[in-house]
């Protein structure tokens, strides 16, 4: 199926030069290509526009969960008939397992992990493998190991009316795939096995992608497949697990693992760390025998390297093996994806190093690690970056083919929005003031600061004086996030106040004030970069304001005036030359609808 763009409106503003040059660059196989766009300018239409010209498997890269969640939606709603999945860490909480030698601290492994965010995960690698028009949205998690594309399709169950199969071969197979029988109410992952012992009876499957599968088997022979109540002819079960490894591979990896920590404990021992190899010693017996057992363990991520058979130093098999290729990929608002792509390794890295010093892990779970970025380079082919505020990677990257692509007006005419600076010592009972003053017009806010515990703080103080505020940073649920947003737009609440989550991409129409505190607080949080895409959350509203709480003048701040003064002009001779007048987009609420195609 091709791609198919639904939507009720159609290009305009910068837009169709845009779209023309976009396609026009990965027609003649530019490499990289940069789409600077302001913000509310219609960014992520242009990129929906030019997939469906492309018509190109797309993996889109976002920099947190909440932008990939609001993108999943966009998207979703632009391609309805076709494959849109959603890709990010599936963890609420996560702890990693460390070891800090100066206070001999152990601190293991502990996560909540999303069960709903799992199905996803599941669902997007069978789609990638079963549909050409896949367009998947990840955030950084595409750079971490999922286990080998070939072993997880190549373990699959394939079942089909009229296939003969039985009782004990399929339960044997069901558990090969990391699923679990059970004798009562099944949950993903689980299947309850109702026959007699000639095969007769029916099975009831829950896959780990959510659907319910109930099969009629008559003498050993299937005669009735059923995916939530629709009739079916075949199906093909994945595993529940993305580790998952052939029998056979499976038995020799195991052996490899207890070689492997032998040499090690030998090590160990020979160098007098007799406390070292015995706790590696007891921890990896411990972890073969579950994987004997139940074919997992928690940390099994750690073996990797043994179950896909890499060589020490190789990188693991990510999401990026599984993409069809060839693939068109996008980074979405790339100033910030593209570091945090260069740093993940490094700080990974650090920790394994102790792990593995102390005797807690093998040495072999150094290769248990996302992509360095220059393995990330080789795995990507042609590249859209999109941002209003690029980086200096992407800018030189682009420059070498004159592949940036400027879209530097809105098809609805709105302006940049007026920024003004105030003292930052009366901040707060100033804020308080123009929040009163947009609470009274149905309009709302958003409130920077530059801790979470700050955010914290200013919102119990707004609650205390009657405003409808809530807080919004990286210790909210990852599905809680877009329903925040989603109420701030319905105006059940008046204020969100964030940190680092509520600058880049969001979609709020309704927002007429940004108010951004300290913001002469120069550094990551209070740069140039930073503080255009605060200012940006801003522009899609007709009455857009930004106040910088600032008691000194920096460069960033003088920049960011000067660039906003710039696009205001450029939008305004737009306006004239077209005779448009500003006019604020009507566009609808979408609350979280994380549906498993």
């Amino acid at each position: 199926m091709k791609f198919k763009l639904v939507s009720p409106f159609k290009p305009g503003g910068d837009q169709p030069q845009a779209i023309k040059k976009l396609v026009e660059g990965v027609r003649k196989d530019h490499k990289n290509q940069v789409l600077l766009g302001v913000t509310g300018s219609g960014k992520t239409f242009t990129i929906a526009s030019a997939i469906e010209e492309l018509n190109m498997p797309t993996l889109v890269i976002s920099p947190n969960k909440i932008l990939a969640a609001q993108l999943y939606q966009e998207f979703k709603s632009f391609f309805p008939k076709n494959s849109v999945n959603y890709f990010v860490s599936y963890y609420d909480y996560y702890q990693p397992e460390a070891y800090l030698p100066v206070d001999k601290t152990y601190i293991q492994k502990d996560a909540r992990i999303n069960s709903e965010i799992d199905k996803l995960r599941h669902a997007t690698i069978q789609n990638l493998f079963t549909r050409k028009d896949s367009l998947v949205i990840a955030s950084v998690s595409c750079i971490y190991g999922i286990g080998s594309p070939d072993n997880y399709k190549k373990a699959r169950l394939e079942l089909r009316i009229g296939g003969v199969i039985s009782n004990k071969d399929l339960s044997h197979h069901l558990g090969l795939l990391q699923y679990v029988r059970s004798r009562d109410k099944i949950v993903p992952g689980e299947y309850i096995l109702n026959t007699n012992r000639l095969g007769t009876g029916k099975i009831i499957i829950h896959l780990v992608t959510d659907e319910k599968v109930e099969l009629e088997m008559n003498r050993k022979k299937i005669t009735s497949i059923k995916i939530d109540g629709k009739n079916k002819k075949k199906l093909d079960i994945y595993p529940a697990k993305f580790w998952t490894t052939p029998q056979h591979q499976f038995n020799l990896a195991l052996q490899n693992i207890k070689s492997e920590m032998e040499e090690r404990v030998k090590k160990f021992q020979s160098d007098g760390r007799l406390e070292e190899a015995e706790r590696l010693e007891k921890k990896t017996l411990f972890d073969i025998e579950m994987l004997k057992k139940q074919g997992y363990v928690n940390g099994v991520e750690n073996y990797s390297r043994h179950f896909d058979f890499r060589k020490p130093g190789e990188p693991a098999l990510t999401l990026l093996d599984y993409m069809p290729k060839p693939f068109l990929l996008i980074v979405d608002e790339s100033h910030i994806t593209i570091p945090q792509l260069r740093a993940m390794q490094a700080g990974d890295s650090k920790r394994k190093d102790s792990l593995i010093a102390y005797g807690y892990r093998l040495p072999s779970a150094i290769d248990n690690r996302p992509l360095r970025f220059e393995e990330f380079e080789e795995k990507i082919d042609q590249t859209i970056y999109v941002s209003a505020t690029p980086g200096d990677y992407e800018l030189e990257k682009a420059k070498k083919g004159s592949c940036i692509v400027e879209q530097m007006v809105r098809p609805t005419g709105i302006l940049d929005p007026k920024i003004s600076i105030r003292p930052a010592q009366t901040q707060v009972v100033d804020l308080l003031k123009e929040i009163k003053a947009r609470v009274s017009k149905n309009e709302r806010c958003l409130a920077l600061t530059l801790t979470k515990r700050s955010a914290e703080d200013l919102t119990e103080y707004l609650l205390d004086q009657g405003i409808k505020a809530t807080y919004l940073h990286s210790e909210i649920k990852t599905l809680k996030r877009p329903e925040v947003l989603a109420s701030l737009r319905r105006g059940e609440i008046d204020v969100v106040v964030g940190v680092n989550l509520l600058r880049e991409g969001l979609d709020l129409p309704e927002v007429s004030l940004v108010a951004i505190l300290d913001a002469d607080r120069e550094g990551f949080l209070r740069n140039y970069r930073g503080l255009i895409q605060m200012a940006g959350r801003a522009a899609r509203s007709t009455k857009g304001q930004v106040i910088l709480y600032a008691d000194l003048l920096t460069n960033s701040i003088k920049q960011t005036l000067n660039e906003t003064k710039r696009r205001r002009l450029a939008q305004i001779r737009f306006n004239k030359k077209s005779g448009i007048t500003p006019q604020e987009l009507n566009k609808p609420i979408m609350v979280s609808n994380f549906n498993v195609d």
